[in-house]
């Protein structure tokens, strides 16, 4: 028994658990790779090459639940696409909690590629914090592939599944666990060009988020660009969040200013 809150499988049971958890991993692995194959091609617009760059500013940083412990921070990205794949680098730093041991810093790399409403990504987390070395792949990078789907503007909704395949995530025993994240969501059109967005999120087994499977967050987010000038607006949201596996509740307002 751990810390009183679950009891310890025996061995032959761990292991059998184990090569279903990596015949998961691997299946999805595979089905990434022929989806890519198989998706519909698409005409993209003299398949131009694209940059863009954004920067979000948020009151507080909430990732899937979990407070990042960030608190007021910057969120630069940068984009590359071309002909449907994409290459973006995402950060996260804060800007108002110099004082903890280890101020909070993310550098994020995520390789897409999008055909109509059907996305994959694989992506590279590193968040272990300012002044921390980068390179330690296999104790500090976290290794996700995520399939995502959108049913369209008829019917808004958002589907995702994200599961961890390499580096740090490893369970007690030093073993892949294959955390898994599922996110619905769906986009509201509202008067006065307000987009309500509620969502929810999932883990389906044991893994980074929780000690079993459980709701990982709830949320309600509320959008609207506010304009500036006839040529300029500023994208401005709230979100309220509920994260029932740490009894926690939060709420997040943010602003972001890109080209």
């Amino acid at each position: 028994i751990k810390n009183n809150e679950y009891v310890v499988i025996p061995k032959y049971n761990k292991n059998i658990f184990q090569q279903i958890m990596r015949k998961i991993i691997k299946t999805l692995a595979a089905a990434m790779g022929v989806a890519i194959l198989l998706l519909p091609t698409k005409t993209y617009a003299q398949d131009k090459f694209t940059v863009n760059g954004k920067a979000d500013f948020v009151s507080d940083y909430i990732w899937r639940g979990a407070d990042q412990n960030s608190g007021f921070s910057v969120q630069p990205s940068l984009t590359l696409g071309y002909a449907g794949f994409s290459i973006n680098v995402w950060g996260s730093q804060t800007l108002s909690r110099w004082n903890v041991e280890i101020p909070s810093k993310e550098f994020d790399i995520n390789l897409s590629y999008s055909s109509n409403n059907f996305s994959v990504t694989v992506s590279d987390y590193w968040w272990s914090g300012v002044n921390r070395p980068y390179g330690h792949y296999k104790d500090s990078h976290f290794f996700e592939g995520t399939l995502t789907y959108c049913f369209g503007k008829s019917f808004p909704l958002t589907l995702s599944w994200s599961t961890m395949f390499a580096g740090a995530d490893k369970n007690e025993e030093g073993k892949l666990q294959g955390s898994t994240y599922i996110n619905a969501s769906y986009q509201i059109s509202l008067p006065a060009d307000i987009t309500l967005t509620p969502a929810i999120g999932f883990t389906p087994w044991k893994g980074y988020y929780h000690n079993k499977a459980a709701f990982t967050d709830i949320s309600l987010k509320a959008g609207k660009d506010i304009k500036i000038t006839d040529n300029f607006s500023i994208p401005l949201f709230v979100q309220a969040i509920v994260a029932p596996i740490y009894d926690r509740t939060y709420l997040v307002t943010g602003f972001s200013l890109g080209f």
